[in-house]
């Protein structure tokens, strides 16, 4: 994937930091992926509500660095929020073990270890909130000072930069696949508490690795003509909104643009001498702050048509950890006349597809679209992002499909069926008779999910690239929260109908999970075709002139 070639070659900090990115999703999986299991078996939640609370958590896991990511840009260098954040982190995943044991030594107590485990699930978004934005940007500045990451015309810092990310998120995937794997399985035969545990000391050999690569980090800071702009571009950001918006109301005195004119305005306020030229200097210092903030007040403001177009895809990814393996579990999952394989465990074949597939795109998928496109990317990155929304499409179709099949099954054998245990009844029919959606779904990340990081990433100002890498998480934040929504209002208008909700806790007999699937697929293709029109009107910031681009 790499290829032969120095140039394409990442250095050793990258590649440290793309391994430190595996354990803690190694640590994160390990808790999210199975956890509608934990909260419908332990807890003792319904369906519909563990699908809930879980899209919350995920999504406040996902907004987090959203909110977070001004305040790292402005105020703390990325290397100190990495280390703040972890920390945090590690006591979120500690205190969720403690959640554990404490419910299996006291099953009384079930309110206060409850709110207890709400308090630690929301401490580790806290944390991550921090951490993940702020990893990732430091791992893409390790980069070459002459390969440098903003938008530009050069070929080869926009492949070395592609490169990054597909690295980046192949390591991510990686740790992915062995949390949702390991985990689960540990989980279901061990206990929660080691389950847990292993998580949490996962990620303090992360810290103490991270620690260990100071000698090897570069450490760069945003290079800019105005000091005050570099440290505080969002606070400045608002504060030239809020000047340029005043103007509007109070019209009468302009400041104006042209440089004779404000030489006139300086001269006849004040007398020419040192003072005043200094004044002056400071002035048109500020008016170039001003106009710099406000341009990149509107690339963020542009980006939010496509972010929102996404929201879509976001929800189609929550279905993994809740109502698919919600499916799992009535289905047949033995190997053999001893083992069984945890529902969860499953979700590892998103990241396994990645992990198999990723390095055929470089090698296949792009040197055929060159053919095709005659471009040297073979395809940009709208239309990669674009790819992978019609494969997640299509395998929500596979899920309904294969969801009316296991109903169709079940109704059968209630029919013929006159046992008592009705909703305990596995459906004979296997469980990799799931395999292809996750599968598609793995497919579509290869496209989407690292076309949005590269995305997000390089169509915002280079003092704001942790604010770009938050901008991705937060499609995935708020889809989870538009996820929780959906289930909410179809529940309610299910439910007021006299007939059982999609999401019954009777999996075989009265919920409808595949019309649920056919909401989402059919709500994701209106995404895909406002995406579309969106894309034609759009115009990247990297055909900007260097002149232009810079801060």
């Amino acid at each position: 994937m790499a290829g032969g070639q120095r140039q394409k070659r990442l250095n050793k900090s990258c590649i440290l930091l793309i391994a430190i990115a595996g354990i803690e999703r190694f640590a994160y999986k390990g808790v999210a992926s199975n956890l509608v299991t934990y909260l419908t078996d332990v807890v003792k939640l319904r369906n519909s509500s563990a699908a809930k609370m879980v899209n919350s958590w995920c999504g406040f896991t996902s907004i987090m660095p959203l909110l977070v990511a001004p305040i790292a840009d402005a105020y703390w260098h990325k290397y100190s929020t990495i280390m703040a954040s972890s920390f945090l982190y590690l006591m979120g995943l500690t205190a969720l073990t403690s959640t554990a044991l404490a419910r299996s030594w006291h099953h009384r107590n079930r309110t206060m270890s409850s709110s207890f485990l709400s308090l630690s699930l929301y401490l580790i978004s806290l944390g991550q909130g921090g951490y993940n934005p702020s990893l990732q940007a430091f791992g893409a500045d390790q980069l070459d000072e002459d390969e440098e990451l903003p938008s530009s015309k050069d070929d080869k810092s926009s492949k070395k930069k592609t490169l990054f990310f597909q690295w980046w998120y192949f390591g991510v995937c990686s740790g992915s696949l062995m949390g949702v794997t390991v985990m689960s399985y540990i989980q279901d035969t061990f206990g929660w508490v080691i389950g847990f545990a292993i998580p949490a000391i996962s990620m303090a050999m992360s810290i103490l690795i991270f620690s260990c690569g100071n000698p090897i980090y570069t450490y760069k800071h945003d290079d800019c003509d105005d000091e005050h702009q570099a440290k505080k571009p969002f606070r400045d950001m608002f504060q030239a909104m809020k000047e340029s918006a005043l103007k509007c109301f109070h019209c009468g005195i302009t400041l104006p643009n042209e440089k004779s004119e404000v030489l006139e305005l300086e001269l006849q306020e004040k007398p020419l001498c040192e003072e005043s030229m200094e004044s002056l200097k400071n002035l048109k210092k500020d008016s170039k702050t001003r106009k710099q903030l406000l341009s990149h007040g509107k690339v963020v403001l542009r980006l939010l048509p496509i972010w929102t177009m996404l929201l879509m895809f976001a929800v189609i990814f929550q279905q993994p950890a809740t109502f698919f393996t919600k499916q799992g579990m009535t289905m047949k999952r033995n190997i053999g006349p001893n083992f069984k394989i945890p529902p969860a465990t499953l979700q590892s074949a998103i990241t396994l597809s990645i992990i198999l597939l990723m390095p055929l795109y470089d090698r296949i998928f792009i040197p055929i679209t060159q053919i095709i496109t005659r471009q040297n990317k073979g395809i940009n990155v709208m239309q990669r992002m674009g790819i992978g929304m019609v494969l997640s499409i299509i395998a929500m179709v596979l899920a309904a499909l294969v969801e009316m099949k296991r109903l169709e099954i079940g109704r059968r054998m209630r029919i013929s069926s006159s046992g008592s245990r009705e909703e305990e009844t596995t459906v004979p029919l296997s469980i990799f008779w799931l395999l292809p959606q996750y599968i598609l779904l793995g497919i579509s990340d290869i496209f989407t999910v690292v076309g949005m990081q590269e995305f997000f990433y390089s169509e915002v100002p280079t003092t704001m690239r942790t604010m770009g890498i938050a901008l991705y998480t937060s499609v995935f934040g708020v889809g989870s929260f538009v996820s929780a929504l959906l289930i909410t209002l179809v529940e309610v208008f299910t439910s007021s109908r006299g007939i059982p909700s999609w999401f019954s806790d009777d999996m075989n007999n009265e919920a409808r999970l595949d019309n649920y699937y056919w909401l989402l697929a059919c709500l994701s293709f209106v995404s895909l075709v406002l995406y579309s029109l969106l894309c034609k009107y759009y115009h990247s910031s990297s055909s900007c002139s260097d002149s232009d681009c810079e801060n």
